[in-house]
């Protein structure tokens, strides 16, 4: 079973939604012309029924098939965009200052809106499907916010699927593995105190911005020294503040950053870690040090069984040949992790193309990923409740 003969067809709509979508980026939990864009056209399409507000501004479209086969398979699409000033100079490009879909999320919500308009046509499959939009994936936890909200239990899911664009990886290609593929994410803070004074006067001072940049050296003997070489893990930080001016130095200084793992063992060793690394090392040179480390998202982890499903009906869309079932974890995060510790089910990945990665200002989703993206949707749910 190759690309959908009307989903090909569909191409060019499919296409137009997307670059709607791109013209209008929403950030987080105010997607709200996205969402209702979405819901209008699942009404539109037929939908059983259609509903909003799950998870904030989540949506969902129930479709049952010709029969009631009794399974109730759900499909999940990310609606929000990111806090980027884009440069791609596409006539699409986004008319919003600051705001554009760095991440694909325009083409995920596309796809599966393609999806939906033909099994609403079609209905060939014996249960339901339900399918998912959901909002602030970028750091917001809209997919915990949705499962919060009841959404397996309200609309029955039985089993749930995901999908993401892959910038350097074919169109036309897929990518998956079972257990984990995408690692855990937390946030952390690290407040920073010392004693404040005039910069010609150090001996008389705690240096914050000294001690800061210490942590920061000794942070990073974390995943060197203390993680199994085996094991992966990231500690980054990203944000360092204090002082204001040249000839003062500064009371108090801020770091934040990122720490992500693949097992929970490892996710226990960083966070142990960094507490006594941090403390410790701004003992050392006379200051306080407090870390504040926020569970974020959990590790996206793939059920074998579902996985090996996803593998097979990604093979009859794309080839065997252009399925690859191995393929390495990545470090980023996806809080659809939430969705498949709620229920069974496989992530998967799908070939963008030669493209700027992820979250660039210069990234754009490939349009030529829509047949692919939206007939493995289509055809998960025919394989899966056959009519």
């Amino acid at each position: 079973m190759p690309i959908v003969n009307r989903l090909a067809d569909l191409h060019s709509e499919i296409t137009a939604w997307r670059h709607d979508f791109h013209a209008h980026p929403e950030l987080q939990y105010d997607v709200h012309r996205t969402a209702g864009a979405v819901a209008e056209r699942l009404k539109a399409f037929g939908c059983d029924d259609v509903v909003t507000g799950i998870g904030r501004t989540g949506v969902v479209g129930v479709i049952r098939g010709r029969k009631d086969g009794g399974k109730v398979v759900g499909l999940r699409a990310d609606m929000d965009a990111l806090p980027i000033e884009e440069q791609t100079g596409k006539p699409y490009r986004s008319t919003v200052p600051g705001k554009m879909h760095a991440c694909g999320h325009d083409g995920h919500t596309a796809m599966l809106l393609g999806a939906a308009k033909y099994l609403t046509e079609t209905r060939n499959f014996a249960g339901t499907a339900v399918v998912i939009f959901q909002p602030a994936e970028e750091g917001g936890a809209g997919g915990k916010a949705m499962v919060d909200d009841g959404l397996m239990e309200r609309f029955g899911v039985q089993e749930v699927y995901g999908m993401h664009n892959f910038p350097g990886f074919p169109v036309g290609h897929f990518a998956t593995r079972p257990g984990p593929i995408m690692a855990s994410a937390d946030r952390l803070q690290i407040d920073i105190e010392g004693l404040g004074g005039h910069a010609a006067r150090p001996h008389l001072a705690v240096d914050t911005i000294l001690v800061g940049s210490q942590i920061i050296n000794q942070i990073q003997s974390i995943v060197s020294r203390n993680v199994d070489p085996l094991e992966a893990a990231v500690v980054t930080i990203t944000v360092f503040q204090a002082g204001n001016t040249d000839n003062v130095i500064p009371q108090t200084g801020i770091l934040r950053g990122t720490a992500r793992s693949l097992t929970p063992e490892v996710r226990d060793l960083l966070e142990k870690r960094l507490g006594e690394v941090v403390e410790n090392t701004a003992r050392a040179y006379g200051a306080k040090a407090k870390l504040t480390y926020r569970r974020d998202y959990p590790v996206v982890r793939n059920h074998e069984r579902e996985t090996d499903f996803a593998a097979r009906v990604a093979g009859e869309v794309a080839g065997r040949d252009r399925v690859v079932t191995d393929t390495p974890p990545v470090m980023g995060a996806e809080d659809f992790s939430f969705m498949l510790n709620a229920r069974p089910g496989a992530f998967i990945f799908v070939g963008n193309g030669p493209s700027a990665g992820l979250h660039h200002p210069a990234y754009d989703f490939n349009d030529e990923v829509i047949p692919f993206g939206a007939s493995y949707w289509v055809r998960l749910v025919e394989t899966a409740m056959p009519a």
